[in-house]
């Protein structure tokens, strides 16, 4: 009978954590490493994560450490799930320590800051054009994941092997992993849905209703549409988990940290207020700079996710951005040429 794969995870946050416990309860070796030394040693010691996922039972095979070197020492597979903004710190610390045979994965979503890359293309430049990668991307609350609730997730790399690699860790009696070779679009789809659940969030603390709130989601994936046809990816993937999947669960579920953010907009209180009471990284705050680069770059209108970012860097207000989305001029849903 074949070992089953080592593997470190990179980042104890909740989403890295639960992770972890998934691939634990599946058979795999695991080492959890984190930066908190309190956070770790609960891990190991307690079998739990008090700061992020307080109360969820943790298997006791995970061992965690603050110790990179240890953690990478047996891997089989790297799964990178720290925020996007320490994502590249976090590939540079990795790459001296990086095991010969293990491929580098990642749940982070988002684009690379200041630059608007995609993390992909980071990954390659920091680890070298020889190192299997792959984006782990898709309706997913960590919390949900943690305690053996029924999830989706999509599994997208260049390398057809390594994305069933990865998704052959993940996929168990309550996990379904598919894989695609798209990741472009699923990175896309995973960035930009955070923006739109702000959106959406926004609407609902103003009391819009649901008709609102509908419409905003859909309009939401027509830009995704639209933005990913001008970069290249498949329209499926937009359609699928990593995109429509994604969009619907961030949009629609209290769990979602950037929906939450819009929540508390919606309702007058201050970005900063918002973030503070939140307590954890609120990804769409920088992400919308980076989705209105990649527009700008490519020529592609995106009202919504412009409305949002100028909300967010306190331009306009949630009301200002709703009455500039209704007096927009009436168009046809789809461009004609959108899917060709």
């Amino acid at each position: 009978m074949a070992t089953a794969p080592s593997v470190a995870v990179l980042g104890a946050g909740s989403w890295g954590t639960a992770l972890a416990a998934l691939i634990a309860r599946h058979g795999h070796p695991v080492v959890l490493w984190g930066r908190d030394a309190e956070c770790v040693a609960a891990i190991d010691a307690r079998h739990e994560n008090p700061h992020y996922l307080p109360g969820i039972a943790l298997p006791e095979s995970i061992r965690a450490t603050t110790d990179l070197q240890t953690a990478l020492r047996d891997a089989d597979l790297v799964l990178v799930v720290v925020p996007s903004h320490a994502f590249a710190e976090t590939l540079r610390t990795l790459a001296p320590h990086q095991p010969a045979h293990a491929g580098v994965a990642w749940a982070t979503k988002g684009f690379e800051p200041g630059s608007g890359r995609f993390l992909h293309e980071v990954a390659a430049d920091i680890l070298g054009e020889d190192v299997p990668l792959a984006v782990v991307t898709g309706p997913s609350f960590a919390k949900e994941v943690a305690i053996g609730l029924p999830t989706a997730l999509t599994v997208h790399s260049d390398t057809p092997e390594f994305a069933q690699s990865v998704a052959d860790v993940l996929h168990g009696p309550a996990f379904r992993a598919y894989t695609g070779n798209d990741m472009v679009g699923a990175e896309l789809g995973g960035a930009m849905k955070n923006v739109l659940a702000v959106a959406t969030g926004v609407a609902d603390g103003m009391n819009l209703g649901l008709n609102a709130r509908a419409g905003l989601i859909t309009r939401g994936l027509n830009e995704m549409l639209r933005l990913s046809a001008a970069i290249g990816a498949q329209p499926e993937t937009l359609m699928g988990l990593a995109g429509l999947g994604d969009l619907v669960l961030t949009c629609t579920g209290d769990l979602s940290r950037n929906r939450r953010l819009g929540l508390a907009l919606g309702r007058g209180q201050s970005i900063d207020d918002a973030v503070r009471e939140i307590g954890q990284v609120v990804e769409s705050v920088q992400t919308a700079d980076e989705v209105m680069r990649q527009a700008e770059r490519h020529g592609v209108e995106l009202p919504i996710s412009r409305a949002v970012q100028a909300v967010l860097h306190g331009e306009i207000t949630p009301a200002d951005g709703l009455r500039q989305l209704l007096a927009r001029d009436q168009k046809p849903e789809y461009p004609e040429t959108l899917f060709r």
